[in-house]
């Protein structure tokens, strides 16, 4: 096989992270010239145009029908309507919060899709497509049926096609097939969108582009936004349903026992009747909860995070093991050459077997090995940098990099006309176990250095065997950039409870010193994931036990991550390489960074743009926030649904007006739910999000909601007792709305523990919301709340002490005797 030296192999990169920008000298191409300018806006014109759309939000039409046309939308409507017809306009008064609240979910979601909108395209990767011989970057979109797209490690294949061109061309179609094993391609072998290159480079035609690539539809379908499938959402759902279920015939009983009752004024039947449906629809919950995710897109998206599925943000809440790639994320891309060591014997340009070799020429071949790579990894450019390439050298045929091998090759023709072939990579690859010189690299490795073997060949690139019987020739020693960031992102992580584990497939010994540089905890007990058990149980018992693991397989990545999720671990994995995709895939939550290659991008949940690994801890706050604040409120959404439903039941039971219009609910929701939930919905929260959301849920909603209905149904029938003539019954439903507003109050002051200043504020501003619209005479007209006498009120709040302490003591119990 002879090669051209714009194709030789790729420079390994132990931790497999490529770089994928083209260097100038490379940019016009031999061979294939791919399509002219001509032929191209002749496609155009036929529409033959890679026209499927880009992965975004959903559109603006789909988001108003969500927000608009929802179940109880349609029951709040049908009531607010009634209500205008038999009421005056403050019993209406809840329609209009529920078109403010849609409003307000459509318009944060419309901010949080346009912020998606213009991160997907920035985060968006550009294919090489040669034209008139020519090759540029250019976006998916514009490329058209008969196109040229070049390939190179870490790219993905964006439309069908067929292969010209191929050096060594190793494609992973796992993502489509479940085939984990890379798939060598020749020229006529078919690709397919959505796979991604892990070694080697080539070219191929695009035979079917837009819609026509049903692999294409499936990527695109797979990696659309969504608003759904998260345990939050769906553990809402599953609330709404059983709250339908209670609601029903609870409604039912309540417009029959209230026509019987207040047979002599159907349109006070009404009232009451709307009166006691109204509460117990939580529309408040749902909407909270996507304006709670959409505001947490909007905050990130300022951090330069762009968040591919929005349940994503939940997910890395819940994250309990943090996976970390060395390269790309403890340490920053650039890479300086500090040294070249010269080994034992070998043959130099001049001398003959046995010499040594001098250091200017391995300088030139390493120099060569640089020159001939048109995508130069870090640790390649940093020895382009130290050795610009001899002109007079040529690459006749290279050994494309591979995570499994840990090194590549080439074989090089000097200007003497001489050839010889070398590997460069992994010394404790390259090298035999009893070798001296592994004494010498232990040491680099232990001041965190990474090292590369030079080392001679005498068999083919394409021997299988080609690593055997190797000759050293030098030591090339690299120095990594540490990222200034990442050791206040490890202690962050630390504080969080949530388990750092370095995975590299990089020298152990040398992960662990730069771990150790940052303040890992554990980084001094480094495992050669060569020495890892292949069961998984005590896979999981070691990966536990360590923090540090290194010459890590691709496989043994997505092995390693299987394994702790066996032991019920929610799992992060981060990464920008191509060895790092199969364990992204399989992560609960994979994080990429937005320089890493094109496949670690596709498959992961959350690219970090800005490539600043101390974004991460922002995303974990924000999706505690998130999860742990929707908690609280729902706590207060709840307990109203089960207190509606309890004191309907207990009405339609006694055959007793209902104590309520609809005006006094809409007073009460705003005051001790709407107003403090949407304030809580936002406030900082930094609790781990824990499973098993609906049963923490409930088991406080259910006995603070039977509390606080029994309670309230009690002052309500002793204030019918007490209170005789005209106006006894809004005197009467004065006495049970202050009841339930100084139990209702008391519980959003458990729900926003523990205290700060603005709590603190928040309940007490509600409270005083109420006394004003109490003692201000127009606003007692307009509520139809007035407190007569002294001794009923007082009563009224008599109980409503008593049931609060009640519902703390209750509170207290429930937590220590059913834990979440």
């Amino acid at each position: 096989m002879t090669y051209r030296a714009e194709t030789a192999v790729d420079e390994p990169d132990p931790d497999g992270g490529a770089a994928s920008a083209l260097t100038d000298a490379a940019a016009r191409r031999p061979g294939h010239p791919g399509l002219s300018t001509a032929e191209v806006a002749e496609r155009v014109s036929r529409g033959e145009v890679n026209d499927v759309p880009a992965r975004s939000s959903r559109s603006t039409p789909d988001i108003i029908r969500a927000n608009v046309f929802t179940r109880f939308n349609a029951i709040i409507g049908i009531l607010f309507v009634i209500m205008l017809a038999v009421a005056p306009i403050q019993d209406a008064l809840f329609g209009f919060v529920i078109v403010a609240n849609t409003a307000i979910g459509i318009i944060q979601e419309l901010r949080a899709k346009k912020t998606l909108d213009s991160l997907a395209v920035i985060g968006e990767a550009k294919p090489t497509v040669r034209r008139d011989g020519v090759a540029a970057e250019i976006p998916v979109g514009e490329i058209v049926l008969g196109d040229l797209v070049e390939l190179g490690p870490g790219d993905k294949c964006v439309v069908d096609g067929e292969v010209v061109e191929a050096d060594g061309l190793e494609i992973d179609e796992s993502l489509l097939t479940g085939e984990a094993d890379p798939v060598l391609k020749r020229p006529g072998d078919q690709v397919m969108s959505g796979s991604f290159v892990v070694a080697g480079g080539g070219a191929f035609t695009a035979t079917k582009v837009g819609r026509e690539a049903y692999a294409a539809q499936l990527a695109e379908e797979a990696s659309r936004f969504t608003l759904v499938h998260s345990e939050l959402r769906s553990g809402i759902s599953q609330i709404l349903k059983y709250v339908t279920w209670m609601m029903v015939p609870t409604a039912i009983g309540l417009v029959i026992s209230q026509s019987v009752v207040e047979k002599n004024d159907w349109r006070e039947a009404v009232r009451r009747m709307v009166g006691g449906i109204v509460p117990m629809v939580p529309e408040g919950l749902v909407l909270l909860t996507s304006v709670a995710f959409a505001i947490g897109v909007i905050r990130l998206g300022r951090k330069q995070c762009l968040v591919q599925e929005l349940p994503a943000i939940e997910g890395l809440a819940r994250v309990d093991v943090v996976c970390l790639d060395k390269t790309g994320t403890l340490t920053e891309g650039g890479m300086d050459v500090t040294e070249v060591r010269l080994l034992g014997p070998g043959e130099t340009a001049g001398g003959g077997e046995g010499a040594a070799p001098d250091e200017a020429y391995v300088g030139r071949v390493l120099g060569a090995l640089g020159a001939s790579d048109p995508r130069p990894n870090a640790s390649l450019q940093a020895i382009i940098d130290a050795y610009p390439g001899p002109a007079d050298w040529e690459c006749t045929a290279a050994l494309p990099f591979s995570s499994a091998r840990k090194y590549s090759g080439a074989a090089l023709t000097e200007p003497s006309g001489e050839a010889s072939g070398w590997l460069l990579g992994a010394p404790d690859v390259l090298l035999p176990a009893d070798d001296p010189a592994l004494g010498e690299i232990e040491d680099l490795n232990t001041q965190g250095l990474r090292v590369l073997l030079l080392a001679r060949t005498e068999r083919e690139l394409d021997d299988e065997r080609v690593a055997e019987g190797v000759r050293p020739a030098a030591l090339v020693v690299l120095e990594q950039r540490l990222r200034p960031d990442a050791a206040d992102t490890l202690r962050y992580f630390a504080e969080q409870n949530v388990a750092a584990k370095v995975i590299s497939g990089d020298n152990a010994v040398s992960v662990g010193a730069v771990a150790g540089k940052l303040g890992l905890p554990g980084a001094e007990h480094t495992v050669d994931a060569r020495q890892l058990p292949a069961d998984r149980e005590e896979m999981a018992t070691a990966l536990e036990d360590g923090a540090v693991f290194g010459r890590v397989t691709p496989q043994q990545k997505r092995d390693m991550v299987g394994a702790l999720q066996s032991r019920g671990h929610t799992v992060a994995m981060t990464g920008d390489g191509v060895n790092d995709v199969l364990a992204l895939k399989d992560a609960d939550i994979g994080v990429s960074m937005g320089s890493g290659s094109e496949a670690t991008r596709a498959v992961a949940q959350i690219v970090l743009l800005n490539n600043s690994f101390s974004t991460l801890p922002s995303v974990v706050a924000e999706g505690r926030r998130v999860i742990g604040n929707i908690e609280r409120v729902a706590n207060l959404f709840l307990v109203k649904t089960v207190y509606s439903v309890l004191l309907a039941l207990l009405v339609v039971c006694s055959q007793v007006s209902y104590p309520f219009l609809p005006r006094h609910l809409t007073l009460l929701s705003t005051l001790t739910i709407g107003v403090p939930a949407f304030f809580l919905a936002l406030a900082p929260n930094k609790e781990r999000a824990r499973p098993n959301f609906v049963r923490r849920v409930m088991r406080y909603a259910i006995p603070a909601g039977v509390i606080a209905a029994v309670a309230t149904f009690a002052t309500y029938l002793v204030a019918r007792s007490h209170y005789t003539g005209e106006g006894a019954r809004d005197a009467e439903t004065s006495a049970a709305t202050l009841t339930l507003f100084l139990i209702s109050m008391w519980v959003l002051a458990i729900v926003a523990r523990p205290y700060t200043w603005w709590r603190i504020g928040l309940v007490l501003t509600m409270a005083l919301g109420f006394v004003i619209v109490i003692v201000t005479p127009w606003l007692q007209d307009f509520f139809a709340l007035k407190l007569v006498g002294t001794s009923m009120p007082w009563t009224a709040v008599g109980i409503a002490v008593a049931a609060s302490l009640l519902l703390e003591v209750a509170w207290r119990w429930v937590g220590r005797r059913f834990p979440a």
